[in-house]
């Protein structure tokens, strides 16, 4: 009689413990995000306006060595995306968490430019892995726990980062540290965060790798145009994602909002792949896809037509709270649209995306070395998202 009474007790104890454990998986999957990608791949941004004004680095320059960076996240991600790693995926994943903080911490080692090209090489590298292989892991176990809700909190952990490294950079910058300094602490932030992870994703036996579809895939005219569309969205936000804290820095009337342009990118982008998956329940993932695209397009035109702060703030928000929504929808929407095995069209995806990001800074720099200002290469930018827009939207519901 005792036995079956304490039968349930026992049953909801272990329902509640693995509620538990899919949480701190979850959270784990978004401190890694911050460190790798809001930190290891974006802290460039609002650091970048101390290298121009501390080493006199050209804008131009400046472009190249995000570019460096966004190669090596195309590469990355294509090698990340293979079927299978020799050790798991979260031997991979670790070691490529801990790869990005000490490429970052090693930005401050020596004021040369072919230095920074390789560091910020490998960084893009290892923040890839750290997306494509901590998505892997964390969306598999909360799966398996029943908890896919959760997935929007490892997502967030992008906004979390952006915004942890604004502080950062600001409090620091106030305090009169330099660019190396800055470098410094952003890579040993990433430290502390990858200590953590250890201990919030365990190790665990790795279910098999799912079996290909079965059938050769066929174009789908939908497909190619999200892929052509993916690439234009990868050049689009990448200008404004590099350059926003140096367009501030730019005009004397709003140097006073450097500090708070990039915080609001990271708040914006906390809440975003909660905020564009409800959207997508809604009108479906290809025309959130799009909304997003064009929201994003208004957000980086308004960064550059704007006048005063509210409007750039504005913008900075609109930018963040777009970017992971657009990256999530767009390959959710290429894996419901593909035929075959997905991962043809998960690497198309990743490939156009690259080559968009990669273009785009090195575009802005030498445009600014010829004008010597961002408007043109900016509005370029918004042009190729209202493109995305246009190619993605669905007017009618598709069957």
């Amino acid at each position: 009689m005792s036995s079956e009474s304490d039968a349930a007790p026992r049953a909801g104890e272990r329902e509640n413990a693995f509620a538990r454990g899919a949480t701190a998986v979850a959270l784990g999957g978004c401190i890694a995000l911050a460190a790798a990608m809001g930190i290891g791949r974006f802290v460039y941004t609002p650091i970048l306006p101390f290298m121009v004004e501390g080493l006199g680095l050209s804008q131009a320059q400046a472009g190249i060595i995000a570019s460096a960076n966004f190669l090596g996240y195309l590469l990355g991600a294509l090698a990340a995306a293979k079927a299978s790693l020799p050790g798991g995926r979260r031997r991979w994943f670790l070691i490529a968490l801990t790869i990005s903080a000490l490429t970052t911490a090693a930005m401050a080692i020596e004021a040369s430019v072919p230095l920074f090209l390789l560091l910020r090489f490998a960084s893009g590298v290892a923040s890839a892995f750290v997306l494509v292989l901590s998505s892997a892991l964390v969306l598999d176990r909360l799966a398996a726990a029943g908890r896919p809700g959760l997935s929007a909190l490892h997502f967030a952990g992008v906004g979390v980062g952006i915004a942890a490294s604004a502080v950062l950079v600001a409090l620091l910058a106030a305090a009169g540290v330099d660019w190396r300094g800055l470098w410094l602490a952003s890579g040993a932030l990433a430290l502390v965060a990858l200590v953590a992870v250890l201990r919030l994703v365990p190790a665990e036996r790795e279910p098999p790798p799912p079996a290909p579809r079965n059938g050769k895939a066929r174009p789908n005219p939908r497909l190619v145009a999200l892929i052509v569309a993916y690439g234009l969205f990868g050049f689009g936000y990448v200008i404004t994602a590099t350059f926003i804290s140096t367009l501030v820095r730019l005009t004397p009337a709003l140097q006073w909002l450097e500090p708070y342009v990039w915080l609001s990118v990271g708040l914006a982008g906390i809440p975003s792949v909660a905020v564009w998956g409800w959207i997508a329940r809604r009108l479906g993932n290809g025309r959130a896809f799009a909304i997003a695209c064009l929201v994003e397009g208004v957000g980086v035109a308004l960064s550059v037509l704007g006048s005063g702060p509210a409007a750039v703030l504005f913008a900075a928000a609109l930018l963040g709270g777009t970017i992971m929504g657009i990256t999530a929808l767009g390959l959710v929407h290429a894996r419901s649209l593909s035929s075959g095995d997905p991962r043809r069209a998960m690497a198309l995806m990743t490939a156009a995306f690259g080559l968009g990001q990669m273009i785009g800074p090195s575009f802005a720099g030498f445009a600014y070395g010829f004008a010597q200002s961002f408007t043109l290469p900016t509005l370029v930018a918004a042009g190729a998202l209202l493109a995305a827009f246009a190619l993605t939207m669905e007017w009618r519901r598709q069957p």
